[in-house]
């Protein structure tokens, strides 16, 4: 069920709101971070930290850029470009220890067992790492996270129009980068 505009708004100050909110999206959120991270800390880390990053913003969406879903998939995947970034400026070993938290046997079997079901929609996310960013960004939001190319324009901040025509470039690199048969279901979801 989709909220109107101004309940958004009201999940950072209405916690049955939030709670709803929270309860209808955090499967789509976290399927989508597991298919862009490997490690279920990271994975519970990041679904929190887009939650949090949901209360603060809740008061930006706008019902007319585009559906819930895919303001949410925008917010997530700029949590997941920050981590990317930090990941990068720090040592591996100082990444896996800092700022987690602990979590029980049962938290780390249902992350694991989500990362292993969401392992070919990684593979497709990592062997499009050398197509240009706003061209991969739209296919991944298109093919590996099932939105229409409306809501993963408003996702990326873009026009319909632009988001169109860089699917079409998209397909050429898919082409390019992926076996035919991987290529033929990212284009199954248009």
């Amino acid at each position: 069920m989709a909220k109107s505009g101004s309940a958004l708004r009201r999940i950072s100050s209405d916690t049955a709101a939030f709670e709803e909110f929270y309860r209808q999206h955090v499967e789509q959120v976290s399927r989508f971070i597991a298919r862009r991270v490997g490690d279920p800390h990271t994975a519970a880390d990041l679904t929190a930290e887009v939650f949090l990053a949901v209360i603060d913003s809740a008061h930006t969406y706008r019902p007319s850029a585009g559906s819930e879903l895919g303001w949410l998939y925008g917010i997530a995947r700029n949590v997941v470009a920050t981590e990317h970034r930090r990941t990068a400026r720090e040592s591996r070993a100082m990444g896996r220890i800092a700022g987690r938290r602990l979590l029980d046997a049962g938290d780390i079997a249902r992350l694991e067992d989500r990362i292993d079901a969401e392992s070919a929609g990684r593979r497709v996310y990592e062997a499009l790492s050398d197509v240009p960013d706003g061209i991969r960004a739209l296919l991944e939001l298109i093919a590996v996270d099932g939105l229409t190319v409306t809501e993963a324009a408003a996702a990326l901040g873009i026009r319909p129009v632009t988001a169109r025509v860089r699917l079409h470039r998209a397909r050429k690199a898919v082409r390019a980068a992926l076996p035919a048969q991987s290529a033929a279901l990212a284009f199954s979801k248009e």
